[in-house]
C-alpha cells in the first residue's frame, strides 16, 4: 500500500507523522501521476481523492472517488477479493 499526493514531500512527511501512517506517502509534485490517471484537476492545480486498487499485474481492479476514498472499507473488501482469488 502507499499513498500518492501533489503535496511535497516535506508536507506530506508531516501529514503522514500526524495522522500515523505506516506506509509510504509519495509526492506527486509535478502531477504527473495524477495526470496520467485521469483525476487532476488542471483548473485548481489538485488532484481529486481517489483511491485505486492494483493488483500484482498492474491492473486496476477497483476505484473509489471522493467522499467514498476517505473511507477504506470498499478499498479493504476489493483488497480482500483479490486475495481470495489469488488462493
Amino acid at each position: 500500500m502507499l499513498g500518492i499526493s501533489v503535496d511535497s514531500s516535506p508536507a506530506n512527511k508531516a501529514f503522514a507523522e500526524q495522522i500515523g501512517v505506516h506506509f509510504p506517502l509519495l509526492s506527486d509534485f509535478q502531477r504527473k501521476v495524477s495526470m496520467e490517471y485521469g483525476i487532476l484537476n488542471e483548473k485548481f492545480g489538485f488532484a481529486n481523492r481517489t483511491t485505486f486498487v492494483v493488483d500484482k499485474q498492474g491492473i486496476i481492479q477497483h476505484i473509489e472517488k471522493d467522499a467514498a476514498a476517505i473511507d477504506p472499507t470498499g478499498a479493504h473488501a476489493a483488497c480482500s477479493l483479490l486475495e481470495h482469488k489469488k488462493q
